[in-house]
């Protein structure tokens, strides 16, 4: 009986460290620049990439260099990333162990950015009540693509598809991983989610050639959001009739990314709204445009679907914790 309470209290960490880190989202939003382990991420793909790609006034490398030298910079950067991560992990551990919860919370949290992205996505909103250029100056803020041509609709499709892609990039698959391999797993993901924002490009990108360079951090993202995205796009449709459930495969799979279209797919036919990128993908197509209302609708589905994710991925984690204690996993 002596040992039953220090035994509930390490099953139930893992599950009490996301609730931790969502509170510390909510209350007190992103941690300074010079503190920010995704920042620090950021400056370390920087430099490692103006020696992994070549400067595109020298034309592009042969495919073995690039790719070489990109995929021996993402192991590098990774296993820094995971070690260090690990650290915390082992001092944390010399504390309570109820107290070992809330200190794993608040390390995961600069990993995820729910308040931030909403934050960002409302205020698309707000800047296109004021004027078109007010509206593309502030979506350039959240996508890469050329902003200058887009009109009111092209501009709330783009902020309303980065709200739901980065439901799952930003939220959903770093507490994923976290269920799965604790503090390490979501630092190695949001590296190599980072990694694939900075270096995942075909051709020129800010005077260098990314086409092989940036190939192994594409598809290392590409297989560690592959579950987290279809659990991302099945639970943004739990709350509405199962038909639109039946149709999402089919929507997911109009997007190039293999994994971008699940949770853009899912929102647009949860607000049952057109979500295209000119040229590139259409999806639920015969619905209507967005209009202002869809932008606080999307956020609070989004945000409902945030906290089903986590009580799922909570649970997912006791029953981890507890498998693990038994000896069993």
């Amino acid at each position: 009986m002596q040992d039953l309470a220090p035994t509930w209290i390490a099953v139930l960490s893992p599950g009490v460290a996301i609730g931790v880190a969502l509170l510390a989202d909510r209350w007190l939003g992103e941690p300074p620049l010079r503190w920010h382990p995704v920042v620090a991420m950021g400056w370390a793909l920087a430099w490692l990439g103006r020696w992994a790609a070549p400067p595109a006034q020298v034309g592009a490398e042969k495919r073995w260099g690039p790719w070489g030298r990109g995929a021996l910079g993402w192991m590098a950067g990774a296993t820094v990333v995971a070690g260090c991560a690990a650290l915390l992990v082992g001092l944390v551990a010399w504390v309570p162990l109820w107290l070992q919860a809330v200190l794993l919370g608040l390390l995961l949290k600069p990993l995820l950015a729910w308040r931030m992205l909403r934050q960002e996505v409302q205020q698309v909103e707000t800047a296109l009540a004021v004027s078109l250029p007010a509206g593309r100056a502030q979506v350039s803020r959240l996508v890469s693509r050329e902003v200058s041509s887009l009109d009111e609709t092209a501009v709330r499709q783009a902020a309303l598809s980065t709200l739901s892609e980065n439901l799952n990039d930003s939220v959903v698959a770093p507490l994923f991983w976290f269920t799965v391999a604790g503090l390490p797993g979501a630092a190695l993901y949001r590296w190599a989610n980072t990694a694939d924002a900075m270096w995942g490009y075909r051709g020129e990108r800010n005077g260098r050639i990314w086409t092989w360079a940036g190939h192994w951090a594409a598809r290392a993202d590409d297989v560690l959001s592959w579950l987290p995205a279809r659990l991302t796009g099945l639970l943004l449709l739990a709350w509405g009739p199962v038909r639109r459930l039946r149709a999402l495969p089919q929507q997911a799979r109009r997007t190039p990314s293999p994994n971008g279209g699940w949770p853009m797919g899912a929102l647009a036919l949860a607000l049952n709204v057109r979500l295209c990128k000119p040229g590139v993908y259409a999806l639920n197509e015969h619905a209507a445009a967005p209009t202002a209302d869809c932008t606080p609708r999307a956020i609070a589905l989004c945000g409902h679907t945030l906290w089903l994710a986590a009580g799922l991925l909570a649970a997912a984690a006791a029953c981890i914790a507890a498998l693990q204690h038994r000896g069993w996993a």
